[in-house]
């Protein structure tokens, strides 16, 4: 049964805003890669906090529920 704990620890975790770097680490991508996705409109979507960018980690994991669509036919 999940507990409110459960819960929160789920909402902070969909919250977590990671950095480019471990963006890169977490996708196996050079974190250059990460950069020219961004700055052609590709790639999970980014937004600055002062200077420095930040992804969100929900918005990440539905980029890349997105890719493994794109690539992958759904099954019939």
């Amino acid at each position: 049964m999940e507990t409110s704990a459960d819960r929160l620890g789920q909402q902070e975790m969909g919250e977590r805003l990671l950095s480019p770097r471990q963006l890169a680490d977490y996708l196996n991508v050079p974190l250059a890669t990460l950069y020219a996705w961004r700055y052609h409109d590709e790639g999970p979507p980014g937004f600055r906090v002062g200077k420095h960018v930040r992804y969100r980690w929900n918005d990440v994991q539905v980029w890349v529920q997105d890719q493994l669509e794109t690539v992958r036919p759904p099954r019939s």
